[in-house]
């Protein structure tokens, strides 16, 4: 069997969940079977592709990169992004194609057509619960909105990366067939989330950031989005222990005002506060993985998240986490066991707003302060995230039911 994975993120270019698990799936599917993935953000070399985990693999992996068009360099957001999908529709050559996010849902459904070979996309996230997108895109919105939709109503099969995500789907698209949509969890891989070793040179990020190791320390990581909640977080922070440090690791903003908006509110709270780092580059993994490491909790503020990805790097980090009940999330953090909750109400019209912004934000604060003040439970939370993160999350089973799902939709 062979598959094309198609994906705006791959390696050395990746900045999200999507691009993380594009890159892991690519590779636990390479000991089974080839695949071969086309990515944005121009051509890879041979050190740029993973290497694959299995010691005898029976597939293999290959990675072709493609440039925008230099037609098209001053274009439209979305516009550049159809600009890649139609050099990735023609070239595209496998038994079945497995797209990843609307960067590359026209690529997949042109080569589903073209091709006449069947189109499996995973959901990530849907345009229709992201209506903050037109800040990023004006009205490329409408493009990278349509390009979806289509791909979507006429894909063979959709995978859906947990049971809240599939709802979603059916919610926003009551078009397709609940029978074409599977539900395989996103998956992450233990060894690579291991302590660093005492002399490691990742732990000098604490030291150039001037981060506290003594301090009880919580951890946010994210991009600068709306879904992922941060002006959230900077409001419910006022209201956390003062002896708490904060360390954001935030970047990638969507768009120049998100930002400005951030950085007012990041002002405020450094002012009244204190006690707060903020890290806007994009960290490298051995880092992130010390930062981690080096903290004592883990916050996801998020109104939308699939599934949450970052949560079960930070429990296979051994941290316990506070999450919004959102999505997926309930489905990797057990309340009151490897973490907390934060409930939240939502408008349901599509910016999953919360209903009553205060009380998600002071719950908030309060389920922080909790998990805070009882390091012996944090301790204990973190131990019980790790061992559910490792027994229930593990990309060797996602892969092995991702195929499943090819075969069946292959017949």
């Amino acid at each position: 069997m062979k598959v094309d994975i198609l994906t705006r993120e791959y390696p050395p270019k990746v900045y999200g969940g999507a691009g993380v698990h594009a890159e892991e799936l690519s590779k636990v599917l390479a000991e089974r079977i080839d695949v071969t993935v086309r990515a944005f953000d121009g051509p890879r070399t041979e050190a740029d592709v993973p290497a694959i985990p299995g010691s005898d693999p029976k597939g293999s992996l290959t990675v072709v990169g493609y440039d925008t068009p230099a037609a098209l360099k001053d274009a439209n957001g979305a516009i550049k992004t159809f600009g890649v999908d139609l050099q990735i529709a023609n070239d595209v050559d496998a038994d079945i194609i497995h797209a990843h996010t609307w960067y590359a849902c026209l690529a997949g459904r042109l080569a589903q057509q073209l091709h006449e070979i069947p189109l499996v996309i995973t959901a990530h996230s849907l345009e229709p619960f992201r209506p903050w997108k037109r800040e990023q895109l004006g009205g490329g919105y409408n493009l990278s909105s349509w390009a979806e939709r289509d791909a979507y109503e006429h894909a063979d099969g959709i995978i859906a990366v947990s049971g809240g995500m599939k709802e979603d789907i059916l919610a926003a698209y009551p078009n397709v067939d609940p029978d074409k949509v599977h539900v395989v969890y996103n998956g992450i891989t233990m060894d690579d989330f291991a302590t660093p070793a005492d002399d490691d040179p990742a732990w000098g990020v604490f030291d150039r950031y001037h981060i506290d190791r003594s301090k009880p320390t919580l951890l946010f990581v994210g991009r600068i989005t709306r879904q992922k909640g941060l002006p959230y977080l900077l409001q419910a922070l006022h209201f956390v222990d003062k002896d708490i440090q904060v360390v954001l690791a935030a970047g990638a903003p969507d768009t120049p005002e998100i930002m400005e908006e951030v950085k007012t509110a990041f002002a405020k709270l450094d002012e009244e506060r204190g006690n707060i780092i903020w890290i806007e580059e994009m960290l490298p993994k051995p880092e992130l993985n010390a930062l981690e490491h080096g903290c004592d909790a883990f916050i996801c503020p998020s109104i939308y998240e699939p599934l949450g990805i970052v949560n079960l790097e930070a429990m296979a980090c051994g941290l316990p986490v506070v999450a919004s009940a959102t999505g997926g999330i309930p489905e990797v953090v057990v309340d009151g066991e490897t973490g907390y909750l934060v409930p939240i109400d939502q408008l349901h019209d599509g910016t999953g707003t919360p209903t009553n912004p205060d009380k998600f934000v002071h719950d908030m604060a309060d389920a922080i302060n909790k998990v805070m003040r009882d390091p012996e439970l944090a301790k204990k939370m973190g131990e019980a995230g790790y061992a559910r993160a490792r027994d229930k999350f593990s990309w060797e089973s996602i892969a092995d039911a991702t195929i499943e799902v090819y075969k069946k939709i292959l017949g």
